[in-house]
């Protein structure tokens, strides 16, 4: 690997070229992602490459150490292509990373010499800060070495638990959602979770798995989702009707589902909550509802009180074969 070195003026010049225009790799759509900033960072050489990192295994009921001394290249190709190159270490989640655990992995990533106890406290350090932002990956490709005699992260990687947000504000602030679907985005501002499709049935419901089943269903009577929108469990009024918000501003959607099932979601809410967006929102297109659950009977008597033009159902099946058969009517 060569890397060029530039005065201040160079580097400035260089990094003004770039804003303002597409970026593509393969990590991008087609079209590119327009450069808004810009990141100098020191130019080091590269002797040797391998890669390392910290994830959580659900195997393991805990932290795993993952390292390769092939690094610099897809890590899954290579446990494919030499499976043997592919070293493990269980952590203890009370005991955290051993001095043995870190000098034999650091042994196996091909250090040598003053390099092996260098790299061994970088996987030290490298775990402590897993803990201390609550990741749930910190992976680091290549951890590698100068021909100076330096352990070097080159290039990293962190995941991070969603839900230690509460105690990780200083990271979470960091989040920039200028490339983010601006309705997801807006969606997780009501602790709703929302994922776009390409249909014309917008699918509300509560929990992914339901979600999931809900789009099949709909397919399968031949229909399309347009997106999944999930509530979650503690579900409140405000959040209906964001929700219904959301899905009525997507050109696409053309009729409504709403599959409410589950024994912590009180209907009644959901009930509610629906009766006011059709009627603040002066909703214009078919919406059909299933509801099943903690307080169903009181939801029932809500919506067919309404004097709205809600179509319920009786189950999911019947659900999604009203709610493809109120498109095909338009």
């Amino acid at each position: 690997m060569m890397l060029l070195s530039f005065s201040p003026a160079v580097v400035g010049e260089l990094a003004s070229k770039m804003l303002g225009y597409n970026l593509t790799t393969k990590q991008t759509p087609k079209e590119g992602v327009e450069v808004k900033t810009v990141m100098v960072a020191e130019a080091l050489d590269i002797s040797r490459e391998t890669y390392f990192a910290i994830l959580m295994d659900r195997s393991c009921n805990g932290p795993v150490m993952v390292g390769s001394p092939q690094g610099g290249m897809d890590i899954e190709e290579v446990a494919a292509a030499t499976p043997e190159l592919i070293f493990k270490e269980v952590i203890d989640i009370f005991e955290g990373v051993r001095d043995d655990q870190a000098l034999r992995m650091a042994a196996n990533l091909g250090f040598k010499g003053p390099l092996e106890r260098q790299a061994a406290d970088q996987i030290k350090r490298l775990y402590d800060l897993f803990l201390k932002v609550d990741a749930t990956q910190v992976e680091v490709n290549p951890l590698g070495e100068t021909p100076e005699g330096q352990v070097v992260c080159f290039d990293a990687k962190i995941n991070f638990d969603d839900n230690a947000e509460f105690r990780q504000k200083a990271v979470f602030s960091m989040d920039d959602t200028a490339e983010s679907d601006p309705i997801e985005t807006e969606a997780a501002k009501y602790d709703l979770k929302y994922i776009g499709m390409d249909g014309n049935i917008a699918c509300f419901v509560n929990g992914a798995g339901l979600a999931m089943a809900t789009c099949d269903i709909i397919d399968l009577h031949g229909g399309k989702p347009a997106n999944f929108l999930d509530l979650g469990g503690g579900v409140k009024e405000n959040q209906v009707y964001a929700a219904f918000k959301l899905l009525t501003a997507d050109p696409k959607v053309e009729a409504i589902l709403v599959n409410i099932f589950g024994g912590i979601v009180n209907c009644a809410i959901i009930a509610n909550g629906i009766t006011k967006a059709c009627r603040e929102l002066e909703l214009k297109v078919p919406l059909v509802v299933r509801l099943e659950g903690t307080n169903v009977h009181e939801a029932k008597r809500i919506l067919s009180e309404s004097g709205l033009p809600i179509t319920s159902a009786t189950d999911l099946d019947d659900a999604a074969r009203k709610a493809v058969a109120a498109i095909a009517k338009k």
